[in-house]
């Protein structure tokens, strides 16, 4: 008869985990944190340079992650998704700053696009179907109401879909459709007969 066998644990390190990039970030510890930052930060930094310029968007993006990994345990998916949940971040924080943005779009329409290429305004006229001038773009965004240029910009400069509007700024799907409507038939009203637009 031979002895009962040994029951051994492999070691904690050896025990395998989710995928890489999958790990929740409820549980990441700031070394963990700082991986989503190396995945997102370029992205996040583009966007709000976009809507308030580059001296803010060094600014924000740092703002942008404290509060993110400050709140992280609010955060119930992994990181790979976590883009979204990170655009609604940035956006809160450029509402606190929507003068800024205002007047950064006031200038860019008496300026035109010419001096200013972070715009990108013919992406956005791309994506919404525009074919105006950038200059006139830019000053229907900044007469746009805050809430419908939310959802315009994600939409037409980060390419989000509804659903994932939706989640980064915590509104139903529904508002989403409505406020991108509003915005292109603002668009749709100052642009002209140039403007046509291409249902989704």
């Amino acid at each position: 008869m031979q002895p009962p066998r040994a029951t051994t644990h492999p070691p904690p390190d050896l025990v395998p985990g989710p995928p890489t990039g999958t790990e929740p970030v409820q549980a990441a510890r700031p070394e963990e944190f700082a991986q989503l930052f190396d995945r997102y930060a370029v992205t996040i930094h583009r966007y709000i340079a976009r809507r308030l310029g580059p001296t803010e968007a060094d600014d924000l993006l740092g703002q942008t992650f404290l509060i993110a990994f400050e709140r992280r345990h609010r955060y119930a998916g992994t990181a790979d998704g976590a883009l979204p949940w990170l655009y609604g971040i940035a956006t809160n924080l450029v509402r606190r700053r929507r003068r800024d943005e205002v007047r950064q779009y006031r200038a860019y329409s008496r300026a035109g696009t010419d001096r200013h290429p972070d715009l990108l305004a013919a992406d956005v006229a791309a994506r919404v179907d525009a074919a105006s001038a950038s200059r006139l773009l830019t000053g229907v965004l900044a007469r746009l109401r805050p809430a419908e240029r939310d959802v315009l910009l994600l939409y037409a400069w980060e390419d989000l879909s509804y659903a994932e509007i939706a989640q980064a700024l915590d509104l139903p799907i529904g508002t989403v459709r409505s406020r991108l409507h509003r915005a292109r038939r603002a668009l749709r009203s100052a642009l002209g007969p140039d403007f046509e637009e291409n249902p989704s």
